[in-house]
């Protein structure tokens, strides 16, 4: 396979990447590095399968070139991170809207297929669960910032879609819920990376509102392995599938779970919503994935338990040193327009 992969040098992107390549693949990595990280690609520099393009995803004609070189296209650039979205919500919705426009569009074009990264968010408020493919969306107002990226996703979904109902380009589409691991930043808002972080710095784990409100955290691993065999699966196209796993945890106790693990002496500190993120901010209280129709496809199921999570999390962590610059001859920088895409 030939494989392109926008935002390939962000935490989920780079570990996709990997995996391609160790089976013989060939990968294109196109990522701006405005939330991806030259480090994240850094150890496979060199390597005979792959080519880095500094570019953005907003570049029409950059984007058509990259397409027209490969056999399939994992879309993963986007404007990710509550935080992020929060102080840039104008920038974000460029990014995710007009940026899967411009690759579905050339996808088109050359009769590429094309794996869409949705996310959980979608679902916004609602509280059933666990969550179906087909449950119902509840949002908050449209003028709360946190609900920007939730619609510029939605957004993604319906382009992708339609590109599938009109036009016959084989998408398909897929809804994250908290995918974690090596690689993975804090910077902003990712709680595991964060909370451990603080933890082995000694700082206080900043739980943010009351910490009763529970997740599921699924590996990269598992979720990188999940996309290769949705992208290959002939079932997969024109279908949506959440992809996350169903152990439940509250986000307090998490943070004490950290704790114990690192073996840190750091304590719990709650910050209201308001102070972490914005006036009147909007969280869900409960989001659990319904994987049934991922497994009636793929047989998937969760390999690594979160114990196991956020021990590989911290034995990254630990290890984590700066990289070497990237080398010329694998990197090729071209000029940027103002508004970036990045990594999902």
């Amino acid at each position: 396979m030939r494989a392109l992969i926008t935002g390939g040098a962000g935490f989920i992107g780079s570990h996709l990447g990997e995996a391609l390549l160790a089976r013989g693949d060939q990968v294109t990595v196109l990522d701006d590095l405005s939330t991806g990280r030259y480090e994240n690609v850094a150890h496979l520099d060199g390597h005979p399968n792959l080519q880095v393009v500094i570019g953005t995803i907003l570049n029409e004609t950059l984007v058509d070139k990259l397409v027209e070189r490969c056999d399939a296209v994992f879309h993963l650039a986007a404007a990710v991170g509550v935080e992020l979205i929060i102080k840039k919500p104008l920038e974000s919705m460029m990014t995710n809207i007009r940026g899967s426009e411009v690759v579905l569009e050339m996808a088109h074009r050359y009769r590429k297929k094309v794996l869409i990264a949705s996310t959980s968010e979608v679902y916004g408020k609602n509280i059933n669960g666990p969550l179906r493919e087909d449950t119902d969306r509840v949002l908050g107002s449209p003028l709360k910032t946190r609900w920007s990226y939730s619609t510029s996703k939605a957004v993604d979904e319906i382009l992708a879609y339609v590109y599938w109902k009109e036009k016959r380009v084989p998408t398909v589409i897929i809804r994250l819920f908290n995918t974690v691991g090596p690689r993975q930043s804090g910077a902003y808002g990712m709680v595991i990376p964060r909370f451990i972080s603080q933890a082995m710095e000694g700082k206080p784990l900043q739980v943010h509102g009351n910490g009763k409100q529970t997740r599921c955290f699924l590996h990269v691993k598992d979720v990188v392995g999940a996309l290769i065999q949705l992208m290959e699966h002939p079932g997969a196209v024109g279908q949506v599938f959440n992809l996350g796993s169903q152990e439940e945890v509250t986000v307090e106790e998490l943070a004490k779970r950290v704790i114990r693990i690192t073996r840190s002496a750091s304590r719990i500190e709650y910050i209201p919503y308001e102070e972490a993120y914005e006036e009147g901010y909007e969280d869900m209280p409960r989001r659990v994935p319904d994987t049934a129709k991922l497994r009636a496809l793929i047989g998937f199921a969760p390999t690594m338990n979160l114990e196991e999570i956020i021990h590989s999390v911290v034995e990254s962590i630990g290890r984590t040193a700066p990289a070497a610059p990237p080398r010329a001859k694998t990197i090729r920088r071209r000029r940027r327009p103002s508004a970036q895409a990045t990594a999902a």
